[in-house]
């Protein structure tokens, strides 16, 4: 099938990375399906990919993106026909900046009418979060959290789940506009960490049972310092990194910051580390990513959470929702619409 869809053809800026081209879909395989999409939306990992940063992303040229919405419009040979013609959110891996999108049958879940831009935010972002928090190490009542960069997608969910577990949440932002957000959603303590250091404001304080972290770098070690034992530090990204201007030097001095943690540490201390690849886990274990989604969709069908739309921005204007999300500036889930 002959589609168009949004290339990542050179790696740099956001105003020279991006081409709409004319793209060449394969034939369905047995249990995969076509979607016509109607928005995509953008999540950190893209602008890593972008800069050069994610090892896991297709050679350049490639289209990139992990989630959908939009209509069935064919399936494959041992196919449910059912879902021609269903509204969909679905999950990719890559090819979700295409205008039309094949992904396996597991991967999607009917939506009816509900809102793309709030939809959106549920999946790689929310499946993330329920991931985390409900999924491979539930919170406890009591649990003192803190969560980095909480005005964003990932953050502003984990918010909310950690509040419906009974947390004591401290929600770390970068702004007052953000204070505000993560209090809106239900945190218990901010930091605007621009204008006071995070560590400093915590390390006499009583220490956290959970820290997640999609910075890694520095503040991997000042994390450590503030767990008790028993406590868990979760890492889903390497966003500090994105900022290095000079290539293998800067991914070297990333490795510098975070150290060398040897096994027994773990053990001596009771602190757990948990790394958090969802690009991996929806490779080796597709059900679990269809569970957290589900679950997390009913969450918010029964406004037990809410979604926090940042941006929408038209597809021409890809570019500015890539600088948007990147300039550390955006909250909740930043989304792309087709024409």
């Amino acid at each position: 099938m002959n589609s168009e869809a949004i290339f990542l053809v050179r790696k740099g800026t956001a105003k020279q990375a991006f081409e709409k081209q004319k793209i060449s879909l394969p034939a369905l395989k047995d249990h995969e399906v076509l979607i016509e999409s109607e928005a995509f939306g953008l999540n950190y990992a893209d602008v890593m990919a972008r800069n050069g940063l994610y090892r896991e992303a297709p050679p350049i040229p490639c289209v990139i993106g992990y989630e959908v919405v939009g209509r069935i419009i064919e399936v494959g040979a041992k196919g449910n026909p059912n879902l021609v013609g269903q509204r969909v959110l679905a999950f990719c891996r890559f090819g979700g900046y295409g205008r039309h999108v094949i992904t396996t049958q597991l991967a999607v879940l009917q939506i009816g009418d509900l809102p793309s831009a709030e939809v959106l935010a549920l999946s790689t972002q929310g499946v993330t979060a329920y991931y985390m928090s409900d999924y491979l190490a539930p919170i406890q009542k009591g649990d003192r959290v803190l969560i980095h960069a909480a005005a964003g997608g990932v953050g502003t969910m984990l918010i909310q789940l950690a509040k419906r577990k009974g947390a004591e949440v401290i929600a770390k932002v970068g702004s007052a506009q953000k204070e505000h957000l993560a209090k809106e959603m239900g945190a218990d303590y901010t930091i605007n960490y621009k204008s006071q250091d995070y560590y400093e404001s915590l390390k006499d304080k009583p220490k956290i049972d959970v820290s997640y972290n999609p910075f890694g770098g520095s503040t991997f070690k000042k994390d450590f310092k503030l767990l008790k034992p028993g406590g868990k530090l979760f890492l889903f990204g390497g966003s500090e990194l994105s900022g290095g201007k000079f290539g293998f030097i800067s991914s070297l001095n990333f490795l510098r910051k975070m150290g060398v943690l040897i096994p027994a540490v773990l053990m001596m201390s009771s602190k757990s580390i948990l790394g958090v690849n969802m690009l991996k886990v929806g490779d080796h274990s597709p059900q679990v990513m269809n569970d957290c989604l589900a679950a997390v969709l009913q969450l918010y069908k029964n406004k037990e959470i809410k979604a926090v739309v940042g941006k929408v921005y038209p597809v021409d204007q890809i570019a500015f929702a890539h600088e948007y999300l990147e300039s550390g500036n955006s909250t909740g889930k930043i989304s792309v619409l087709w024409d």
